[in-house]
Formats: C-alpha cells, sequence, structure tokens
C-alpha cells in the first residue's frame, strides 16, 4: 500500500515530463531510452545468466562476478593490444581463459566451504572480488584505459546494402558496438539454454541443482558438475566484459557497478532460473533508461529499485522463480 501511494505521487509529479515524452516534443527521447535500454538489459541478462547458474547449482553467492568481468576486459584489452586481433575474435579465448579461472578457483578455494553456510562461500567470493581488483590495479594501474574501436564507427559494406554508422531507427541513434553486444548476448543466452536443455552435461547440472545427493547416487560427478558449472559462469562473465569493452573505459573498478546490478537482476528473475536472469535484465535495463528520461534530475538506479521493491512485495520468488516447498 506504501510503495503504490508513493507511485501514485511521484507519477503525479512528473506528469508534466512524463506527457511530454509521450505525445510531446520530447518523443525521440523516450524512443532512444527504449531501444537503449533493451540493449543494455541484454548484456545485463548475460552477466547475470552466470551469476544465477552458479547459485542455482553451488548455492553460492558469487561476489566476485563484477571482477571476474573487469578481469574479462582486460583480458580482451591485452589480447587486442599484444596480437593484434578484433576484439571480437578475442571473445571466445576470453571466454575459456575465465573458464579455466573458474574451474580452479572451484576446485581450490569454494570446494572446501561446499556444504557450509552461505555466507562462507560469500565470504571467499568477497575476498577473491577484493584480490581481482586490486591485482589488476598494481599490474595496470588505475588510469582508464580503451582500445582502437574506430572501424566500428564506419559504414558497413554487406556488398547489396551499406548500413550506415550510427544506425539510426526510428530517431533513435544505436552504436554498432552496443548492437553487437546485445546481438551477441542473445547468442550466449541461447547456446547456454540449449546447453542446460539438451545435452548430457546440462541434464547433470540440472540433476545436481535440483539434489545433489541423489544424483551423486545415480554416478554422477557432483564435485565436478560444481567446478563445470562455476567455470561455466565465469566464462559468462568473460564473454560480457569482452562485449562491453568496445564502448566502455576501463578500469581496475569498472565491473563494479555491473556485478551489483547482476545481483537486482538475479533477483528480479528470480534466484537460479536462467530465463528468468535474461528477462530480469531487459527489464532492469528499459527501467534505468526510461526512468532516467522520466525522471532526468535523478539517478537511473532510482526507479530501478523502485521496481525491484514491487515485484518483491507481489512475487518474493521472482518473475520466473519458484514457490519453496
Amino acid at each position: 500500500m506504501i510503495a503504490a501511494v508513493a507511485l501514485s505521487a511521484v507519477a503525479i509529479s512528473q506528469w508534466s515530463q512524463i506527457t511530454g515524452l509521450v505525445f510531446g516534443a520530447e518523443r525521440p527521447v523516450l524512443v532512444q531510452a527504449l531501444v537503449t535500454g533493451v540493449l543494455i538489459g541484454g548484456v545485463l541478462g548475460l552477466v547475470s545468466m552466470g551469476l544465477t547458474l552458479i547459485f542455482g547449482v553451488l548455492h553460492i553467492v558469487n561476489f566476485a562476478q563484477g571482477a571476474l568481468i573487469t578481469l574479462g576486459m582486460y583480458t580482451s584489452y591485452v589480447l587486442v593490444n599484444t596480437t593484434g586481433i578484433d576484439v571480437y575474435v578475442s571473445l571466445p579465448i576470453t571466454a575459456a581463459l575465465l573458464f579455466a579461472v573458474g574451474a580452479v578457483t572451484q576446485r581450490v578455494l569454494l570446494n572446501p566451504v561446499m556444504g557450509r553456510p552461505i555466507e562462507a562461500g560469500l565470504l571467499v567470493t568477497l575476498g577473491l572480488s577484493i584480490v581481482i581488483e586490486n591485482a589488476l590495479r598494481l599490474g595496470f594501474g588505475s588510469t582508464p584505459r580503451s582500445i582502437n574501436v574506430e572501424h566500428l564507427y564506419r559504414p558497413v559494406d554487406l556488398g547489396i546494402v551499406e548500413i550506415g554508422v550510427p544506425i539510426r531507427i526510428l530517431g533513435s541513434v544505436i552504436l554498432l558496438p552496443q548492437l553487437i553486444a546485445f546481438v551477441g548476448s542473445l547468442a550466449l543466452a541461447a547456446l547456454l539454454f540449449v546447453l542446460l536443455r539438451r545435452t548430457r552435461l546440462g541434464i547433470a547440472v540440472r540433476s545436481v541443482s535440483d539434489n545433489a545427493v541423489g544424483a551423486s547416487l545415480v554416478g554422477i560427478d557432483v564435485n565436478r558438475i560444481y567446478m563445470l558449472t562455476f567455470g561455466i559462469g565465469c566464462a559468462c562473465a568473460g564473454a560480457a566484459g569482452a562485449l562491453i569493452l568496445p564502448f566502455q573505459s576501463l578500469d581496475p573498478s569498472t565491473g563494479t557497478p555491473l556485478g551489483i546490478i547482476a545481483f537486482v537482476v538475479v533477483v528480479l528473475g528470480g534466484l537460479g532460473s536462467v530465463p528468468g536472469a535474461l528477462l530480469g535484465g531487459l527489464l532492469v535495463g528499459l527501467t534505468q533508461e526510461v526512468g532516467g528520461a522520466v525522471f532526468p534530475d535523478q539517478n537511473k538506479l532510482l526507479p530501478v529499485f523502485i521496481v525491484f521493491l514491487v515485484v518483491l512485495f507481489l512475487r518474493p520468488q521472482g518473475l520466473l522463480g519458484q514457490e519453496p516447498d
């Protein structure tokens, strides 16, 4: 009731701004916010998928997800600047390296705390986050860095048709790196979905998630599944970092805000639900961009947390989460 009254009061106070965005001369601002929100939401969904997968299987809150995104960005940065390869060519290499980092981390640091209260895993991953950030700061300094992506801001010649850059749709401007990040995130999300639903590994992962003891009784190596799952979650963070790098400046704390937003996305979509993470990412992306247009003088995360609280009040298990037994 209090939330409903507060939302009504906010809507009334911003009524002129809302009508101007929907019906007035500021409509292009709303269209741009919707387009940008969808593009950002796809990447947030990819980041959150790895986080929710780790929680759903290992029952560990991975507080290092933001630092792992940063590590993925620096990995791609080094590959691009030392070998000269395209940033998108570096993506599978970065994802593979982050998978290895995740697998080793789970085996060495997290395996000893499996089965203990959730706070144990949270503290381990929080410590890992601090170590990664400070190691990057020691190795690269705090100066923001970026890669040269001038070729992504030139017209794209496909032979039959030439696509102008930036792309303009209904008055909105779409930068090619953001569009590639969105399409790449959806493609990787589809690949992860197929992996979990159509492969023997995916069946094993879902079995361990549902009942680890029962899975071990039918011959599934539960510790191996834990290691592979954490590796896949870290690979998602690395892939997201490579996709974000072309339009995001890089410093050792770049991934921290994304990691925090990912927690909101995961809870909003439903803990342990991979499709829910994608849906939650799109909802958060749209909410923060449209909210930023409606409340230009406020932090973009304000409407996100308002929606977050409303959803939790109406559906505590999240949009696609399952009610506890």
